[in-house]
């Protein structure tokens, strides 16, 4: 099942509505038209005591293209950075624990992004890229404007010893490399999204 985070709700997908009604709580929908979706895009934004919502169509792909429709859509590239020690980077960016990432530049393709944007943000260089890990999204609003960020994380490799040089016009503060499953700091203070990630990458 797809999902879409709203800040620390979420937003899922589905093709089958009668099995997710059975096993979860929240606002259920099947999709109908671009202009109900719209009114309740909407609606859930004001309405923060739903924590989930669940949007149903037998067709996932055209499902997913009219959500976005919603939307301005900005693509983001990132990457879960490992040392030679086995310990994955994490960044304080505008005081919450994040991983490196940014947006993708005109004719730019997400693996050139993330590896560019993981240097700038981290200053490390010699950075080896791996395989993709997952794909997140999340909404946030810009002045009027409602945007949804898709990012696409890299596994990463950094195979020296030099401390990251952050990139600070960007609000990053501080870095720690950390040991897989000495997490508990990150679980209180970060954004579901990046939860997403390190649950995949198995780093809890």
């Amino acid at each position: 099942m797809y999902k879409v985070f709203f800040k620390d709700r979420t937003v899922y997908f589905g093709d089958d509505f009668s099995r997710a009604f059975g096993k979860n709580k929240g606002l259920f929908y099947r999709f109908n038209n671009i202009q109900e979706l719209h009114g309740l895009v909407n609606a859930f934004y004001s309405m923060d005591q739903i924590r989930n919502l669940y949007i149903f169509h037998e067709d996932m792909l055209m499902l997913i293209e009219e959500f976005k429709s919603c939307f301005t859509v900005i693509e983001a590239g990132g990457g879960v950075v490992m040392n030679s020690r086995g310990e994955f980077l994490v960044i304080k960016r505008n005081g919450v624990w994040d991983l490196p990432k940014g947006k993708l530049e005109k004719g730019e393709d997400f693996e050139t992004a993330a590896l560019r944007e993981v240097e700038e943000e981290t200053g490390l260089q010699g950075l080896e890229r791996g395989q993709p890990i997952i794909s997140t999204y999340h909404t946030y609003q810009l002045s009027d404007e409602r945007i949804l960020k898709k990012t696409r994380w890299f596994d990463m490799h950094y195979p020296g010893d030099k401390e990251p040089r952050l990139q600070a016009e960007e609000g990053i503060t501080k870095s720690r490399w950390v040991k897989p499953g000495s997490t508990d700091f990150i679980r209180k203070n970060t954004y579901p999204s990046i939860l997403d990630v390190l649950y995949i990458r198995k780093l809890f």
